[in-house]
């Protein structure tokens, strides 16, 4: 006869609360305007998830799903509109953000090995540059194809790219010093 363990409980974490934020927008977001909304706060649910899944200390899981969040209710509620330099604030930090996330998970899922600091601040520069380029086609297609609500444009573009390489840099130089 085996005896067997009880089932393990699951470990809440800081970062759990702002997941349910972003499932409440989800519904939130879709009620008060649509499948836009939807989309928006699905992708945001699904990379506030990732900081989980890979273990990702609570202070960056918090900041990182916590920016990602408030990043979308800014475009949801105009304020990027309202407040100009906002946007610039938001790509800055987020895209920082999300580097640190996409190396960290690159380390977790054995596609990335331990590197020298100079190599992971290379990296999550890179990481970030093309992240930003990439977050920036997604606004050019989603103006184009679905909202023409989302900003974009020329000086929009080059000043998120601007700052989301910037971001990346600040973000690169935490990461070289870290263990």
């Amino acid at each position: 006869m085996t005896v067997s363990s009880p089932p393990s409980r699951v470990r809440l974490v800081p970062g759990d609360v702002v997941r349910v934020l972003a499932l409440v927008s989800v519904v939130v977001g879709t009620w008060r305007a649509g499948p836009v909304a939807a989309a928006l706060f699905l992708l945001v649910l699904g990379g506030t998830v990732v900081p989980r899944a890979i273990g990702a200390p609570p202070l960056l899981d918090v900041a990182y799903s916590g920016t990602l969040l408030f990043a979308a209710w800014a475009a949801q509620l105009d304020w990027y509109v309202a407040v100009p330099w906002l946007d610039v604030l938001v790509h800055l930090a987020a895209t920082g953000l999300i580097a640190v996330v996409a190396h960290r998970a690159l380390v977790a899922w054995g596609v990335v090995g331990a590197r020298p600091p100079t190599e992971r601040a290379v990296l999550v520069v890179g990481l970030g540059a093309v992240l930003a380029v990439l977050w920036e086609l997604g606004e050019w297609a989603g103006n184009a194809l679905f909202d023409r609500r989302i900003q974009v444009g020329y000086p929009d573009t080059m000043g998120d790219l601007a700052a989301g390489l910037v971001g990346s840099v600040v973000a690169a130089l935490v990461v070289a010093r870290r263990p």
